[in-house]
């Protein structure tokens, strides 16, 4: 049986989401109103976030969509991916967050897929292709993710 937060996380995805998570987490997060993405599928240590990207919204000064737009729907489908893991009263923090760039985009369908490559107890981490709709590569982040336990989950 699923744990509580990969429960809350489907419940989302599919729509049936009620507004309590039963932590300080909000859903929709307001980042994803901000830059107009959305979680698509979340597993056991895999997370899906897909958005329209469309430089006329989200350029950066060359032009493409802004690479800040790829990072950030790679690390909303990394951290939902080890949110969906944790026990009640754990949260977490990135420890580290790196992206490469291989294509830029203008318009097109965009999809985060993230995959935890390694598990601990505290330290975790994860790997995320960015795709754009043919299936290419656009970029690929990589991401350390550590587990917060006790007084250092509280608030959080």
């Amino acid at each position: 049986m699923p744990g509580r937060n990969l429960t809350v996380l489907r419940n989302w995805i599919d729509g049936k989401f009620d507004g309590d998570t039963g932590t300080a987490l909000v859903f929709p997060p307001p980042i994803a109103t901000a830059i107009p993405f959305r979680m698509t599928a979340i597993g056991e240590g895999t997370g899906t976030a897909e958005m329209d990207a469309d430089a006329t919204q989200l350029a950066n000064p060359m032009g493409t969509v802004h690479g800040g737009v790829l990072c950030t729907i790679a690390d909303a489908a990394i951290g939902m991916a080890h949110w969906a893991s944790l026990d009640d009263g754990e949260s977490f923090t990135s420890i580290d967050f790196r992206i490469n760039f291989f294509r830029p985009v203008w318009k097109n369908h965009l999809t985060a897929t993230a995959r935890l490559l390694n598990g601990g107890r505290t330290v975790s981490y994860y790997g995320c292709d960015i795709t754009r709709e043919d299936g290419k590569l656009v970029a690929h982040a990589t991401s350390t993710v550590m587990t917060l336990r006790g007084e250092k989950a509280s608030g959080r």
